[in-house]
């Protein structure tokens, strides 16, 4: 019910201007966040925020905090379990570095590529009010999506940096988006609608955010992740 409450306020379209523009004028902070769980321990995680840059893609604001979880892991309510601590990384920011403040957040998995359209990404975005965008490594199977030969046929069909292909649910609905992000990484990236972006925009920024593979706000949470984690 609370998933359901929550979804009614996604907004699945651009609402800052600086969206509209082909070459994002205007747009100065990408932020990713992402949870790192303790290996061998499920209780104890590292929420890391960290806001970068745009275009040059520096490092301007870092958080990696150790934090108790305390939610049961429920497939499909993973929201519930992580998102409470990401909300309160973006909260210390914007008490303490307001200027500082992303104007849109990547977030290291699915926003409505989910079994009920309501993935952390939307979460995520609907509590702290910011444009948010879900990037997944892997497929996450909903609405009669799956990796069958079709779509592993279609992903080898991608062959430059930049070409996607949609990822069209039983329901006939876009779900997200196949990016193949760059051209020495034949693994694509799947893009879905978090909340204030259209998934054009969406697609546009994570691969205008990539030097590698996988985009820079949530490539460069993961190293700090992991000397947090061992702390």
């Amino acid at each position: 019910r609370e998933q359901a409450r929550l979804k009614a306020s996604v907004v699945e379209e651009d609402t800052e201007e600086w969206q509209k523009d082909p070459h994002f004028s205007g747009l100065q902070r990408v932020g990713g966040v992402d949870l790192s769980y303790t290996k061998g321990d499920e209780s104890r995680a590292c929420a890391s925020l960290v806001v970068l840059s745009y275009p040059a893609l520096e490092v301007l604001y870092q958080d990696c905090r150790m934090v108790a979880v305390s939610a049961p892991y429920v497939a499909g309510f993973l929201a519930f379990r992580e998102v409470p601590v990401l909300v309160e990384a973006v909260q210390r920011l914007q008490q303490e570095e307001p200027q500082l403040q992303p104007q849109v957040l990547l977030v290291d998995g699915n926003g409505l590529l989910h079994p009920r359209g309501f993935g952390t990404a939307c979460h995520l975005g609907v509590l702290t009010d910011l444009p948010c965008i879900g990037v997944a490594k892997n497929l996450l199977h909903v609405d009669g999506v799956v990796r069958d030969e079709l779509h592993r046929e279609q992903v080898r069909a991608l062959q430059r940096s930049g070409e996607t292909f949609p990822l069209i649910g039983s329901s006939g609905k876009v779900l997200g988006m196949v990016l193949r992000s760059h051209s020495n990484s034949s693994k694509p990236l799947y893009v879905s609608v978090g909340h204030r972006v259209s998934l054009g925009t969406a697609v546009r920024l994570v691969r205008a955010c990539c030097r590698f593979r996988v985009p820079e706000p949530i490539r460069q949470v993961r190293p700090r992740r992991r000397r947090g984690a061992a702390g």
